[in-house]
């Protein structure tokens, strides 16, 4: 359900958050009083740019530090305004930054698969070529370009370290690219300070190498 933006899932035994993954107009999220059992099960929730409220509360992931808890989700999802029905403050969101656990993806963890008429459909479903197809044209529609041919992504049942990475760097810029729409001013400006700074150790590491060629040149012509 891509489009839905409020879910309401308390005292409902849910054990993971995976197939939330794909509700990515999500802003509400009220999960209280369920089974889950560890923080890392937050990592499925990170592609949600717009979610802004989150209800975790009475779930053993919880723990006994109320303190650390809190911090910690706030590491995660720093977009949050409000968890476990408290404000977010500022304050909260530099030191979670700072003293908050990082949440890493839960170990095994893989895409939930959907079944067709109570059988699962292995074919599409188990296959990654598919996932990272449909991945991939999601965000290039939502970034109003054109979605890509199977053939585009034959490389990747057995793709070579070059392939890997020029499909890693494509992927990280489509994600940067609509990640730019959920910014507000100020965070546009940190991402364009940080971009400046990046794009004047690209030009000063290109000039470095230009005099480097030419004086070997240079030695080469004395010689």
């Amino acid at each position: 359900m891509p489009n839905i933006e409020v879910l309401t899932l308390s005292v409902n035994s849910i054990l993971s958050l995976s197939p939330l993954a794909g509700c990515l107009s999500l802003s509400e999220l009220y999960l209280r009083r369920n089974m889950i059992p560890s923080l890392s099960e937050l990592s499925h929730l990170r592609p949600l740019t717009r979610l802004r409220v989150l209800w975790l509360a009475e779930n053993p992931c919880c723990g006994t530090d109320a303190t650390q808890y809190r911090l910690t989700v706030l590491r995660c999802l720093p977009r949050l305004q409000k968890l476990d029905n408290q404000v977010v403050t500022d304050d909260e969101i530099s030191l979670a930054l700072m003293e908050g656990e990082e949440v890493t993806t839960p170990p095994g963890s893989i895409q939930n698969q959907h079944t067709t008429n109570g059988l699962q459909d292995a074919e599409t479903e188990n296959d990654p070529l598919n996932y990272n197809m449909e991945e991939t044209n999601k965000i290039r529609e939502e970034l109003g370009m054109k979605p890509l041919s199977r053939d585009k992504f034959s490389s990747l049942s057995s793709p070579s370290t070059r392939e890997s990475k020029t499909i890693k760097k494509s992927h990280a810029l489509d994600a940067v690219l609509l990640l730019l729409k959920d910014l507000d001013e100020e965070e546009l400006h940190v991402v364009h300070t940080a971009t400046q700074n990046r794009l004047q150790m690209y030009t000063l590491d290109s000039e470095r190498l230009t005099k480097t060629q030419q004086t070997q040149k240079t030695a080469e012509i004395q010689h």
